[in-house]
């Protein structure tokens, strides 16, 4: 009990770190969202984060213990980094809202497994606090789903020299370099995680993930265009070095639940934007695709939330 119970603060220092880079990304967030829904979202998720820190300082006090200032200090300057990423993009309403929108799901994901943990300690003020705090960052993502039409509406619009068309184009470039990411992702997931369940639900996402990206590159082609090798190679390296950071962490398994969870939402949110834009340029087969994928992605994601408690078992067994 005395390992677990360590686990735990742990667990919630990490949590404290999170909010640290919500709460970064937050004060800017309002300034460049440009889409007023999602300019009122971020400004009331401003302040629901700041209670969320203050209840996790509070209970890392009620056990004895501080937040990391390592770890907070990191984090705080990698949400900085979110931002200034956000701005240099030339669609950036909609590259914040998908972003804000899988970063909503990390932290839920994050706070569901704390209070699965917390379950298993005997701790009921923290597997309350964040059950709470998973039900308002699960709020915060509809708020941010609701306002992707506009964001995407929104990008096209601040580009009016460019041809819907063209711009339909670099959705679709961008569509298959997540999906190259997703690739790598998923196939250095399944040989890291220590449950076969969770392997096997990687896996199989993995067929399916390299069929999104075979469309993607179909339909791309049929448009008189390609995918950007840049573009995927950059991400294919950004997926090789997530997977090489989670497979060093002591519980690895548990992570890497987390943030294929929080991916599989940047995938959704990308292919809803994609819809809206294919829409927009008169493209139907375009539409089409998209929306079937989004709705293999939402299954995926929806597949490893059901496997969080296996997660949080062999993450547990792997520290203990």
């Amino acid at each position: 009990m005395k390992n677990l119970d360590e686990q735990l603060t742990k667990y919630l220092t990490d949590a404290h770190s999170i909010e640290e880079q919500a709460l970064a990304q937050l004060r800017s967030a309002p300034e460049i969202a440009v889409v007023p829904r999602l300019a009122e979202a971020f400004k009331m998720h401003l302040a629901e984060t700041e209670h969320h820190e203050a209840i996790v300082r509070d209970l890392l006090a009620s056990r004895g213990a501080d937040p990391s200032g390592l770890k907070d200090t990191a984090m705080k300057l990698g949400g900085k980094g979110f931002v200034l990423f956000a701005k240099s993009q030339p669609d950036t309403p909609g590259k914040l809202a998908a972003h804000a929108f899988s970063y909503e799901h990390l932290e839920q994901a994050s706070y569901e497994l704390l209070a699965l943990v917390a379950e298993k300690a005997g701790a009921t003020d923290v597997k309350e606090a964040a059950e709470q705090i998973a039900d308002e960052e699960r709020e915060m993502g509809d708020r941010i789903a609701a306002a992707f039409s506009e964001a995407a509406d929104v990008s096209l619009a601040q580009k009016p020299d460019v041809p819907l068309g063209e711009q339909l184009d670099r959705y679709l470039g961008d569509a298959h370099a997540i999906e190259a990411q997703a690739i790598t992702l998923l196939s250095k997931a399944a040989d890291s995680v220590a449950d076969a369940q969770l392997e096997e639900a990687f896996r199989t996402h993995l067929v399916e993930t390299e069929r999104h990206s075979e469309l993607v590159a179909d339909r791309l082609s049929a448009r008189g265009s390609s995918p950007s090798t840049l573009k995927d190679a950059a991400l294919r390296m950004g997926g090789f070095n997530w997977a090489a950071f989670f497979k060093v962490q002591p519980d690895t398994t548990g992570k890497l639940a987390v943030f294929a969870y929080a991916f599989e939402h940047l995938e959704i949110a990308a292919y809803a934007e994609l819809e809206r834009v294919a829409v927009e340029a008169g493209d139907p087969d375009t539409e089409k695709l998209a929306k079937l994928i989004r709705a293999q992605e939402e299954e995926a994601a929806e597949k490893l939330r059901s496997l969080f408690d296996r997660a949080v078992n062999a993450s547990l067994a792997a520290v203990a």
